[in-house]
């Protein structure tokens, strides 16, 4: 956990929703009122963000009594009560919206997660994340997908390198990409993992042919033409399908053999999960 990321994002959070003020509660409340609040579960699917609930609700009352009762990664159904908190009234309901958005949103991702997980948890693949993020929360998502039981690919642009069509057709040929990129990190002294896309068996082949890489990406590849691209690569490099995979396709690419399957519509078109943080009675 990068507590500095999370530090800052809770209070970047808070300021773009309040500026400093909550002004109905400072109308409404008195400053010293204490109230229990519950977070229950409007919805079925499974559970994601109750750690990073924890820590903003201590970050607006760090004298808040937490009771937690369903943990992250946990399968859940219209009822259940996540957790349950006592503290300041005023401070419940500063933090109550940034609460509420980031465990609806992570939920959603890790409901999603868990589905593609469990449509391939017996075969030897797994199921990668992408950089089809919402701006300034990728680490969120991305913790969301790893609860829900896939697996995060580069974090960004700095830790992987991934040459894909673009960078191809700008290079001038595949073989100038991955020259001029084993020259960079050379001269860098970086040691990097290389993920080259291709479009056909050609490119495949010419990969093949150059080699110095990590894995080989298939991308919008046919099931027919995934396995025979599969069997040509015959292990000498990992191997990843890309192409709006989904629920009902990742079983059938899975099966080909690659080794690796990424999802951008893990992060890019989850449906967050319904929560509610209801105030029960000051004390």
């Amino acid at each position: 956990m990068d507590q500095k990321i999370i530090n800052d994002f809770i209070e970047k959070g808070l300021y773009e929703d309040t500026h400093g003020f909550d002004h109905t509660s400072l109308a409404c409340i008195p400053a010293d009122d204490k109230s229990v609040a519950k977070l229950l579960v409007k919805d079925n699917g499974v559970i994601s963000g109750v750690e990073l609930a924890c820590l903003i609700l201590l970050h607006v009352d760090p004298n808040a009594e937490i009771e937690v009762h369903i943990e992250d990664g946990t399968e859940v159904v219209y009822g259940d009560i996540i957790m349950t908190v006592k503290g300041n009234t005023r401070a419940l309901l500063m933090g109550e919206r940034l609460l509420l958005n980031m465990m609806q949103r992570m939920s959603g991702i890790t409901t999603l997660s868990r589905r593609f997980a469990q449509e391939v948890s017996d075969l030897p693949v797994k199921i990668l994340d992408t950089r089809k993020t919402t701006p300034l929360i990728r680490y969120f998502e991305k913790w969301a997908v790893r609860i829900g039981g896939c697996t995060n690919y580069r974090d960004g642009l700095y830790d992987w390198i991934m040459i894909k069509d673009n960078h191809i057709d700008a290079a001038g040929s595949i073989k100038a990409a991955i020259e001029r990129t084993h020259e960079y990190l050379k001269a860098n002294n970086l040691e990097l993992g290389i993920t080259v896309e291709v479009r056909n068996l050609d490119e495949i082949q010419q990969v093949l042919e150059i080699g110095g890489i990590t894995r080989i990406m298939f991308d919008n590849f046919e099931i027919p033409t995934l396995s025979v691209a599969v069997a040509l690569v015959d292990g000498r490099f990992e191997t990843e399908a890309s192409g709006g995979v989904k629920l009902n396709t990742v079983r059938s690419i899975a099966s080909t053999g690659v080794d690796f399957v990424s999802v951008g519509s893990l992060t890019h078109s989850s449906t967050s999960l319904d929560i509610s943080f209801k105030i029960q009675k000051g004390s």
